[in-house]
């Protein structure tokens, strides 16, 4: 999974495993066994994270798999809280690479019609150090964009430890939430590039 998600970016891929302690090697954008074998430990942790606590849809499963293990268990945690609500909710995006959020960024701007979605260039937004997740919320599977039910997610969802973007003032961003950190973004983004833990 990992792998393949960050297949075509292997710095962004071994950061992202050095930060989750599983690769000890070089950032070098190389893919060679170590990184290979990272990669392999990185999905075993991820199944054992989903036997643990539960899985999901498949859309679900592939973002909330692209996450740092500790995020992992949070959006699960939360995802399983929100459903017993009763609320149809799935999570619809998880870590993106630097290039992935630029090209998001260039969504209503540029000569682009699109609605901008994001405010965030490139390494300028939790989801891409691997701790943030989009939830989308669905009636009888039909996607709802605008809902009163993505408040009441966060309601029965979000608990010490998981920040909102519903909470934001210059953004508000209601599917939005990420760990906490306690950090600067600055610092998340220098901890992440150089391979350390920040969670």
């Amino acid at each position: 999974m990992s792998a393949q998600l960050f297949a075509t970016d292997v710095v962004f891929l071994q950061r992202f495993l050095k930060c989750c302690s599983v690769y000890d090697g070089t950032i070098n954008g190389e893919w060679n066994q170590t990184t290979d074998n990272a990669a392999t430990t990185f999905d075993s942790m991820s199944d054992q994270i989903a036997s643990e606590l539960g899985t999901f849809d498949t859309r679900s499963e592939r973002c909330i798999r692209t996450l740092q293990p500790k995020a992992q268990r949070e959006a699960r945690a939360f995802l399983r809280r929100v459903r017993d609500a009763g609320i149809e909710a799935r999570v619809i995006s998880g870590t993106r690479t630097y290039a992935e959020q630029d090209a998001l960024y260039r969504k209503g701007r540029y000569g682009d019609t699109s609605p901008i979605v994001t405010k965030a260039r490139g390494g300028r937004s939790n989801h891409n150090f691997g701790i943030a997740w989009d939830i989308g919320v669905f009636l009888g599977g039909a996607y709802l964009g605008n809902s009163p039910l993505y408040a009441r997610a966060a309601q029965v969802g979000k608990v010490q430890g998981i920040d909102w973007g519903g909470d934001w003032t210059s953004f508000v961003d209601q599917p939005h939430y990420e760990l906490s950190t306690g950090m600067t973004l600055a610092v998340v983004r220098t901890n992440f590039e150089n391979g350390l833990s920040f969670v």
